[in-house]
């Protein structure tokens, strides 16, 4: 097992009691750069808790749920306080002489990622665990192909690097571990020592593509979230991330899309975009469902070839319909590494697809990369 170098916990020891008001007014957390990053671990892009030795208290699926953890402090089932997180039993010693765990005691939970990728930072979350929280986390990740079973993953032949050793932590805090590893990621293994509780775990990086399924499909949406695009910046993200933009399916609801504060000036908002390698755009779709009163008046796409190229549109200024998918077949393809949306004045959309193919300088440098981080 390779080890990367420690992280540093941000909080530990136990937080104060429950005593009423807003659970989260003394919740101890931190801005943590890595955010910038997709959540790897998203629900929505595929992303499970596909095992775990124990969840007597609390069901470990509860880890991915993309809402903060509530607390109900009323709430008690036959199993004792119901919490929103995964929470194992407390483990006791062999004997009445020796009636405390081991130093090697820990829970265990196996998470398959949402689409492969580089691991940049990881926040383990106890939120509302104030004294039910582990003394101590771990991390480790592992690239194994295809859908294995917990089975596969806990065989003794698979190779687990540690991405956030042995820390402390502390209770009713977000913990934050910046991540180094240099590596293809697909399934992680969260530990905790000896036990305990964790309300949710992010895990932000960069996704990073199967080239030989990329190659197999042809044509596809290059902006896309699951085939390694996404967000490099954007004007504004007051109501909803960017990066929902770019998520996998339709939107379902008005904040499973980006959408601006009011704009009162004579300005526009934009997000800019990191396609997965270089390639020909030959379609465009833009969707603002669940968009009615706030959708975006009117859009443009544009598109650049190098992080230095100038931006060239590919799609003009169009109007745009409330609560409407929009395709546009472009009158020639649009070559480039960039794309940038941007919409006028400000509101939002819920989707955006640019349908095209890798050239082949983006096929050699994405295969590149991916024998490069181990895949």
């Amino acid at each position: 097992m390779t080890e990367q170098q420690p992280s540093p916990a941000r909080f530990t020891g136990d937080a104060k009691p429950y005593g009423g008001g807003d659970p989260y007014a003394d919740h101890r957390t931190a801005d943590f750069p890595f955010t910038r990053y997709a959540n790897l671990a998203d629900r929505q892009l595929g992303a499970a808790v596909v095992a775990a030795n124990d969840e007597f208290f609390a069901h470990r699926e509860n880890l991915l749920l993309p809402r903060p953890a509530e607390f109900d402090p009323e709430h008690f089932g036959h199993k004792g306080k119901v919490m929103d997180g995964w929470e194992t039993r407390r483990r006791r010693g062999a004997s009445a002489e020796h009636p405390w765990p081991t130093a090697d005691d820990h829970d265990w939970a196996l998470v398959r990622l949402g689409a492969p990728g580089v691991v940049h930072g990881i926040v383990v979350d106890t939120a509302h665990f104030r004294g039910n929280y582990p003394q101590a986390v771990s991390v480790e990740g592992t690239s194994v192909p295809g859908s294995p079973s917990p089975e596969d993953l806990l065989a003794a032949d698979v190779k687990w690097t540690t991405l956030v050793p042995r820390t402390e932590v502390g209770g009713h805090a977000a913990n934050g571990f910046a991540v180094d590893a240099g590596q293809l990621i697909t399934h992680l293994r969260v530990n905790q020592h000896p036990d305990g509780g964790i309300a949710r775990l992010r895990v932000y990086g960069e996704v990073v593509p199967d080239p030989r399924w990329l190659s197999a499909l042809g044509s596809f949406d290059v902006v896309a979230l699951e085939n390694g695009g996404h967000v490099e910046d954007a004007s504004n993200r007051f109501y909803s991330s960017p990066t929902n933009t770019i998520q996998p399916g339709r939107s379902h609801k008005m904040d499973d899309g980006w959408e601006t504060r009011r704009r009162r000036d004579r300005g526009h908002d934009w997000i800019r975009y990191q396609l997965v390698a270089r390639s020909e755009i030959r379609a465009i779709e833009i969707d603002t469902a669940y968009l009615k009163g706030n959708s975006a008046g009117w859009a443009s796409v544009s598109v650049r070839d190098g992080a230095d190229g100038d931006w060239r549109e590919a799609l003009p200024r169009t109007r745009l319909q409330p609560d409407t998918n929009h395709r546009f077949v472009l009158p020639a393809p649009a070559v480039g590494t960039h794309a940038r949306v941007d919409i006028y004045p400000d509101g939002g959309i819920s989707r955006l697809r640019l349908f095209g193919a890798l050239t082949e300088e983006g096929a050699t440098g994405l295969a590149a990369r991916h024998q490069e981080l181990g895949g």
